[in-house]
């Protein structure tokens, strides 16, 4: 099924849901057509967040801070659903007032290995989530905040200036009002890439020592404070990001660190043999689901030999 296909499949799901009648054999149904594919989950939440984004909030509605967007005419059942498939089970808290549905929980979005989704946010703004990643969004008429539990996301932030956007990564905050910008959780800290405008980061507990990035810029924020910034270098964070079109985009990298980036995206994980080859440098550009292809490039480029005879494993280097 190609990606349209996937799509367009999703869309009918969502249209279905939001009928009345919704029936026991409906609900199977679509559970055995989720279970047919990992993607078919990323996908329905994708048309399910879409179609929030184009009915609206009406936060003005709200009866509290909590509320993280009000719309009619959506049936409390389709809400408990999709709570459930964006979750993981999580509940969801939620009362019906005037025919008006209010969500009192946030929204969590995950990815599984090698998945790679464009969510639109009831504010306007946009995630886009790299593969093996968590988040949990809250929005409230005060604040936006994003948890980021695993992975990276890029944030295309709508203008707001009275409700700042910020995204907790462990002990790492960062903060927008209106940018562009990625997060990627570490086991120490998180990495923080700016592609528009300008973002502060920091760790929690260390508001005095603040980093200042502006488009361009990126910097490691540790969970002990400490901040290690990188020079101003928009072509190397476009590489980095090449994640956002489904590619991975090596320049003169090693091929140790070119493996440990391919393995992110595949079950199939690539394996070095010989450790003098992971310290040669690589140049190339590839789609994240082509390790097979990759590992025929260095195999071309070094002469070394590659063996694909494993499903589970690619192995580069093995002797001949």
């Amino acid at each position: 099924m190609t990606r349209e296909e996937l799509d367009a499949h999703a869309w009918r799901w969502v249209v279905r849901m939001d009928a009345s009648g919704w029936t026991a054999a409906e609900e199977a149904e679509l559970e055995t057509w989720l279970a047919a594919d990992p993607k078919r989950r990323g996908a329905l939440l994708e048309a399910e967040s879409m179609w929030i984004a184009m009915n609206g909030s009406d936060d003005s509605a709200a009866n509290d801070d909590t509320a993280d967007f009000a719309r009619p005419g959506l049936r409390a059942s389709w809400m408990s659903r999709r709570s459930l498939l964006a979750g993981g089970g999580a509940a969801l808290a939620a009362s019906i007032a005037g025919g008006v549905l209010f969500v009192r929980a946030g929204s969590v979005y995950g990815t599984d290995v090698g998945e790679i989704r464009r969510v639109p946010l009831a504010d306007g703004s946009t995630a886009a989530i790299n593969t093996a990643s968590r988040i949990d969004i809250r929005l409230t008429k005060t604040k936006r905040l994003v948890r980021l539990d695993e992975g990276e996301v890029w944030f295309q932030v709508a203008k707001d200036r009275s409700r700042p956007f910020v995204v907790e990564a462990g002990r790492v905050r960062a903060q927008a009002l209106g940018t562009a910008f990625a997060v990627r959780r570490r086991a120490n800290g998180a990495d923080v890439l700016v592609t528009e405008g300008v973002v502060e980061a920091w760790a929690d507990g260390a508001d005095g020592n603040k980093i200042r990035l502006t488009a361009g810029q990126r910097a490691f924020i540790a969970d002990n404070a400490a901040i290690t910034s990188a020079p101003s270098a928009p072509a190397s964070l476009d590489r980095t990001l090449a994640w956002r079109s489904g590619r991975v985009d090596f320049n003169n990298d090693p091929i140790a660190e070119a493996v440990t980036e391919f393995n992110r995206y595949n079950r199939r994980k690539l394996v070095i043999l010989n450790p003098a080859i992971g310290n040669e440098r690589f140049d190339g550009v590839f789609r994240t689901d082509d390790p097979d292809g990759f590992a025929m490039a260095v195999r071309d480029s070094l002469g070394v030999s590659v063996d694909l005879s494993n499903p589970d494993e690619i192995r580069i280097g093995e002797p001949r």
